[in-house]
């Protein structure tokens, strides 16, 4: 689940732009995975051979599809093997499994290599983006903090931070006659306004500025600004208030320091398709597959990876369903949502209409977790408004499933901040489970669920504690049948009224 403390965006690129994997990364990959010759290369520089990643054998594909079969078929024993595998996978791989990586390649193998096996149709198509990566970012005037912010996309300074006079432009800067010839080797205060904060930057860089600073044109901080990935200046950009304008302007000198790097990535999605069912009338499932490059991303979001990988498994590739069901392993969520993204901006109209509804798994083990599901409905009339026509179906086939079990559900607003967002933006019903992130638990969810008020329900999330040993094993066994249970309903039928639109409604809405 994205909101990583380090800022990471995840623009993609053009496909004429998209780079293989290299055979460096390929052969990280080998090495890896496999025993032999890489452990004795190992040992020659005395170092450890990896271990070697478990297969485990899948158990067969149930007989008849029902929700009730299937959720009792996907077992944490099972799901738990698949949990490991990922975890020996991030320790092969300098501790995660993040998109760009050695890791993430090999967590794409594994996931790949076994449906393949199964008799899924697989592809993995590839992804490539810009990273935006962002770490501390200073400003002084005079030796005095002036309260910043990075404009996105902006060069870092390195070692050396950047100190020169302020020198204010004329006008927006949006035109080269804006900056008189004092910019040359001085820093550029810009007001915000009219043009982008690309071109008032270029501008600054071409008459001579080493670095700029963009004014807001209101009260408060400069926030979602942005130079974007292409053609963008290699000189540090950084925003502040309109209130901290005159303090900056005044200023004998400023001194910018600023970490901050952007990088080409190349990473997949693992695209698998059962054999049988209405091609035309699909349910997707998925989850993604990557973890933060600060740890090995074990409930997140390994725990939804395995869930639904143990689904398909145990669904298998031709069941005896009227819709043809797809599973999705996401790349690079943690940059942006970058794989669902590009996955769903690929759909043209027909095949966007073919999507009946998108079921989303991410985070199913938070050691101090809960039981949500995505507010569908918007029945808690907080934050973002109701999802597509039929999410609010989904929500209660969920509440139906945890009611059965008598366990407390609670409503999770759709904020964008997983795979679902990409979907539900372009009218595809959504749901799903979670179990909390980074947000503290309060006293009435103690109550409601156990565990300690006050704390997060991730106190791992995105770092490297994010590990095997720090899941929540009981809650994973719930939820990883909850996503068969929803799996095998909606490959059995998406009408009633717990349903989602029409084929045909779904068709007239995309033009067809």
């Amino acid at each position: 689940m994205i909101v990583p403390a380090r800022r990471r965006v995840g623009i993609p690129v053009p496909a004429r732009a998209r780079r293989s994997v290299t055979l460096a990364a390929s052969l990280a990959v080998t090495l890896a995975l496999g025993a032999g010759c890489a452990g004795e290369q190992a040992a020659e520089v005395d170092r450890p051979s990896p271990s070697p990643v478990s297969t485990p054998s899948p158990a067969p594909p149930i007989a008849t599809v029902t929700p009730a079969a299937l959720g009792q078929a996907v077992t944490v024993e099972n799901v738990m093997a698949h949990v490991r595998a990922f975890q020996q996978i991030a320790d092969n791989n300098g501790g995660n499994r993040a998109a760009g990586t050695s890791g993430y390649d090999a967590s794409l193998d594994y996931v790949a290599g076994l449906l393949r096996t199964a008799g899924f149709d697989v592809t993995t198509p590839p992804v490539g983006y810009e990273r935006f990566d962002a770490g501390p970012v200073s400003l002084t005037a005079d030796d005095l903090k002036v309260a910043t912010r990075i404009v996105e996309y902006s060069a870092g300074t390195g070692d050396t931070p950047v100190t020169a006079a302020p020198v204010s432009v004329r006008g927006l800067g949006c035109a080269s006659t804006d900056f008189p010839s004092t910019v040359r080797g001085s820093v550029a205060v810009i007001p915000r306004g009219t043009c982008t904060f690309a071109d008032k930057a270029r501008n600054a860089q071409s008459a001579g500025a080493v670095g700029a600073i963009m004014v807001n044109n209101e009260p408060g901080p400069l926030t979602g600004a942005t130079l974007g990935p292409d053609d963008r200046p290699t000189i540090p950009v950084l925003g502040v208030s309109a209130d901290d304008a005159e303090r900056v302007r005044t200023a004998g000198s400023v001194t910018l320091s600023v970490e901050a790097e952007t990088s080409s990535i190349s990473t997949r999605n693992v695209i698998a398709e059962t054999r049988t069912g209405a091609a035309d009338d699909v349910v997707m499932a998925g989850a993604h597959l990557d973890s933060v490059v600060d740890g090995p991303g074990i409930n997140d979001n390994a725990s939804g990876s395995a869930a639904v990988l143990e689904t398909a498994l145990r669904l298998g590739s031709s069941p005896r369903v009227p819709h043809r069901v797809r599973f999705a392993f996401w790349g690079a969520e943690e940059d942006g949502l970058v794989g669902s993204s590009e996955y769903v901006r690929g759909l043209d109209p027909a095949a966007r209409a073919a999507v009946a509804l998108y079921l989303n798994f991410d985070m199913l083990a938070s050691p101090n977790g809960g039981y949500f599901t995505y507010d569908g409905d918007d029945s808690e009339h907080e934050g973002a408004g109701p999802g597509p026509d039929g999410s609010g179906g989904i929500e209660r086939t969920f509440e139906k499933f945890y009611a059965d079990r008598g366990i407390p559900l609670a409503p999770d607003d759709f904020d964008g901040r997983s795979d679902y967002g990409p979907f539900i933006a372009v009218g595809i019903p959504s749901g799903g489970v979670f179990t909390g992130a980074e947000t503290e638990k309060t006293e009435a969810q103690a109550e409601l669920w156990g565990g300690r008020a006050g704390e997060p329900f991730d106190p791992d999330y995105h770092t490297a504690r994010d590990t095997l040993d720090n899941i929540d094993t009981d809650l994973l066994a719930v939820n990883a049948s909850a996503v068969a249970f929803s799996v095998a309903t909606y490959a059995l039928s998406t009408a009633g009224g717990d349903g989602v639109p029409p084929i045909t409604d779904r068709r007239r809405a995309n033009g067809g």
